[in-house]
């Protein structure tokens, strides 16, 4: 597959900027691969087509307020950091990125706060933009990351056109987000409510989680045409035994399994078997994948509508077939679906 093959034209007003106002409310499309089908229902629909023993797999990864800006000693000059993740707990060392990069030597120091109280040094040059920076502070580290967690931000895609405001904190965050460690939603999650999961609860669909940590690489231009030499960025991830019984007792008695969003399909697809059955893991994935590929866990997915070129797009594309998905595409731009972490979703059933 080529990169220009998952080039469609998609109007900016169909980049949804704010979420809907209930989260299991948006619009649910819903493609069947076996008739490829197209259908247009409301996401809470999405309970009709899953029964008892079947089993729905979350991705519980908790993004933290990962957006800071700060001003360069001396010029006073306003930087934005990205904080990606703390790499030494002691010394206080965090991988980030920087805008304006050029800007930023090693031995500069930035300020961060109304009253410039969080001190940060620049000590590593890791890329062009990305940084290793070590936070001059003292104090207990609880202590510091609730500081340095009170001055950042939601980290909105750079795709949202507007400054994260106050309810961003709640709504682009998953209602069972437990493990800290993403910058970026894992943003089918975002249509669960708390009404739908006791629903699906009682209809006897099984939960299951896993964790995998979404990093800032899945919104990275691709540069390459030939799609076999592109790398992803590492993301760590976590499948525990209790989802790998879970699952593996759902395929031996042929229920359905479905991923929530494809951060929970690449990391099934990391750790399965050659039987088809998962085993666990603990570690980091850079799988890229991308059409054709063969799944042998999930029956089902749940994705939102992705942005042209983007490596989540290839994903759906590689699970519902290439040819369905983009027509499905077509259709979303069509009857004007809502495009983003904030917009519409879809389901694709095999």
């Amino acid at each position: 597959m080529k990169l220009s093959q998952f080039k469609f034209k998609l109007p900016e007003e169909l980049i949804a900027q704010y979420p809907t106002e209930n989260r299991d409310e948006c619009r649910l499309m819903v493609v069947n691969v076996r008739d490829k089908s197209i259908e247009h229902h409301v996401f809470k629909d999405v309970l009709n087509y899953f029964d008892e023993g079947d089993v729905m797999i979350f991705n519980d990864t908790r993004v933290f307020p990962a957006r800071l800006y700060g001003n360069k000693e001396k010029t006073g000059a306003k930087i934005e950091v990205f904080l990606l993740r703390e790499l030494n707990v002691d010394n206080k060392f965090w991988d980030v990125l920087v805008e304006p990069a050029r800007k930023i030597r090693i031995g500069n120091k930035l300020y961060f706060g109304e009253d410039e109280s969080m001190v940060a040094e620049v000590i590593d040059n890791t890329t062009s933009r990305g940084r290793t920076l070590r936070f001059l502070y003292d104090g207990p580290h609880d202590e510091f990351k609730d500081i340095l967690y009170s001055m950042g931000l939601t980290p909105l895609p750079d795709y949202i056109k507007r400054p994260a405001e106050k309810e961003d904190a709640e709504r682009y965050q998953c209602i069972y987000a437990e493990k800290e460690g993403a910058v970026m939603a894992p943003a089918a999650g975002l249509h669960f409510s708390r009404e739908l999961m006791k629903r699906l609860e009682i209809k006897g669909v099984e939960q299951g989680f896993l964790t995998l940590h979404c990093g800032r690489g899945n919104f990275k231009d691709i540069d390459v045409e030939d799609l076999t030499k592109h790398r992803m960025d590492s993301e760590e991830m976590i499948v525990d035994e209790k989802l790998v019984e879970l699952v593996n007792a759902a395929k031996d008695r042929n229920s359905k399994v479905c991923a929530v969003g494809t951060s929970v399909l690449r990391a099934l697809a990391s750790s399965v078997c050659m039987n088809g059955h998962l085993m666990t893991y603990s570690g980091w994935t850079n799988k890229f994948i991308f059409p054709p590929y063969d799944f042998s866990v999930c029956t089902s997915l749940i994705s939102n509508f992705h942005m042209p070129l983007s490596t989540m797009l290839m994903m759906v594309a590689a699970f519902g077939g290439y040819d369905l998905v983009m027509k499905a595409y077509e259709v979303a731009v069509k009857e004007k679906y809502r495009f983003g972490c904030y917009g519409d979703a879809m389901i694709v059933i095999r």
